[in-house]
């Protein structure tokens, strides 16, 4: 079977355009790892840069990678007619059994929808409800995305969908839906450290982009309103910052909470250290108000941290039958603020149960056999078994 793998080069998305190899997004990047050297797979990786880069041809065995050049007039000031017609263009010279779009931020989805092959798409995000959530201005850059998705969901065979919340909002518009999740790294499934740190004082992670829909503001606030009664903890805060007020405002006072001591920020960390990390930690925070699947809680229940979240998206798939979870409603933060405030005063050891539930829903492996079994139904015309 061969297989066009349609994804963002984040060489491209990064500005890293010195680095001689590609990398992918998170889930990107661990389906392609299930995926790699599976006998009678051809694979074929496609991306779209606005710089010319050198690249390898090969990225394994059965694994080509092909780097399209496209100028800025072609992407979305254009509606990504250039990344349309240089996509377009490579899946003539390939002629895939099968093509296979990641995600609708950018333009992935958009330079499949017209293919003339078998095409499937999966949903990392869910662009039209951030963007509703957001209240984004009409003709910025996630309203036109959001757009866009409503757009191409009904010209795709049908959507991978990463969780029963992402089903529920694409459904209407897509011709057939599969639930299948984003896999994890396979680092994350690495053996964990032999004991963890002493549990007092308290290590907690938060980690995401420093943005609305994540919440990280309020969640530094909340646990300011808990440092402030007296209690002691530690939390680390790990995400990008942007140029708008929000991260403006969020910096400035992650800069007081780490002058006191009980506070520290990193806007990037490599996925190495992220391990480790959450390796010297004992719990996540994670209360977004919209999150289509919420990778990082899966990773984070892989590697035996307590979870603290909210009760949206995807994070209720993931937590389902996961003893160290405890989820609150999006506007919760009396309950949550509680619960934490209880639990960093009486810690409880954690079960590895989570870690083996992580590795049965989400390793690549598994994921990677549910995409192969779709890819031949959509070939032969039957639908697979849910």
């Amino acid at each position: 079977m061969r297989v066009a793998f349609i994804t963002t080069d984040n060489r491209d998305h990064c500005r890293q355009y010195d680095l001689l190899r590609p990398f992918f997004g998170p889930a990107p990047e661990a389906i392609l790892a299930g995926l790699t050297n599976i006998p009678n797979l051809e694979l074929h990786i496609i991306s779209c840069t606005q710089l010319r880069m050198s690249s390898p041809a090969k990225l394994a065995d059965n694994t080509w990678f092909h780097s399209l050049y496209v100028p800025k007039i072609g992407w979305l000031r254009t509606g990504y007619i250039g990344c349309i017609l240089a996509v377009l263009r490579k899946l003539q010279e390939i002629q895939p059994d099968i093509v296979h779009a990641q995600g609708t931020e950018r333009d992935c989805a958009i330079s499949v929808a017209l293919a003339p092959f078998p095409k499937v798409l999966t949903i990392h995000g869910n662009i039209r409800a951030i963007a509703g959530v957001a209240r984004v201005p009409i003709f910025s850059f996630w309203w036109l995305q959001a757009k866009l998705e409503e757009l191409v969901l009904p010209m795709f065979d049908g959507v991978f969908c990463n969780s029963n919340h992402t089903r529920s909002l694409v459904c209407s518009l897509a011709k057939k839906t599969w639930l299948v999740p984003n896999p994890l790294r396979l680092s994350f499934f690495s053996p964990l450290p032999a004991s963890r740190p002493r549990i007092k004082p308290v290590r907690l992670l938060v980690i995401g982009t420093i943005i609305p829909n994540k919440r990280p503001l309020e969640l530094l606030r909340m646990m300011r309103s808990i440092y402030n009664s007296g209690v002691s903890f530690h939390v680390m805060f790990v995400g990008a910052t942007g140029r708008s007020p929000y991260s403006g405002i969020f910096i400035e006072e992650a800069a007081k909470a780490k002058r006191e001591g009980w506070l520290d920020f990193e806007e990037r960390l490599p996925e190495s250290d992220i391990i480790k990390l959450m390796d010297s930690s004992h719990a996540l925070l994670h209360f977004p108000i919209e999150e289509a699947f919420g990778l990082v809680v899966a990773e984070a229940l892989a590697r035996g941290l307590k979870l603290f979240a909210a009760k949206v998206g995807g994070i209720v798939d993931i937590t389902k039958g996961v003893q160290d979870a405890e989820l609150f409603d999006a506007d919760d933060w009396p309950g949550l603020e509680y619960s934490l405030k209880a639990w960093i005063d009486k810690p409880t050891s954690l079960s590895s149960l989570s870690r083996d539930l992580m590795e049965s829903r989400y390793h690549p492996k598994v994921v990677a056999t549910k995409h192969l079994e779709i890819y031949r139904a959509v070939l032969s015309g039957c639908l697979p078994k849910e």
